[in-house]
């Protein structure tokens, strides 16, 4: 009584399975406009930008040195919204060359600080919103 149960079951699901098959698959594609093509373009830009200058070694060092793990940054650095990375990509730009390390270090850190007041981030864990 079982076995002839579960063959009736089997027979059942390759039955619908089977009918499945026909149906057709749509896939659904837009276009992509140029103004939005070129902001993407210019995010990745200015990220890979700000990388570059996160694995400069003394701004590596810096980062270390303040208890802040520079691969753990170039992950923030990704995750931080359009206005905030044109801010700090325009602030390293303003930095004289090969200087201003230690400007680099405190503007992350004050970026940083403000996605830990927003509850962002949780990378310092004394600071930001109560989740009680």
């Amino acid at each position: 009584m079982f076995r002839l149960f579960c063959r009736n079951m089997l027979v059942a699901v390759v039955c619908l399975s089977v009918s499945g098959l026909s149906l057709p698959l749509t896939a659904n594609a837009g276009f992509i406009g140029t103004d939005d093509y070129l902001a993407i373009e210019d995010r990745q830009v200015r990220i890979e930008r700000i990388q570059d200058t996160l694995m400069q070694d003394r701004v590596s060092r810096q980062l270390t040195a303040l208890g802040v793990n520079p691969e753990h940054a170039q992950q923030r650095v990704a995750a931080l919204t359009d206005a905030d990375l044109i801010a700090l990509d325009e602030r390293l730009q303003d930095l004289p060359a090969g200087g201003g390390a230690l400007e680099l270090v405190l503007v992350f850190l004050f970026v940083f600080l403000i996605l830990d007041l927003m509850g962002v981030t949780d990378l310092f864990p004394t600071i930001g919103p109560s989740t009680g």
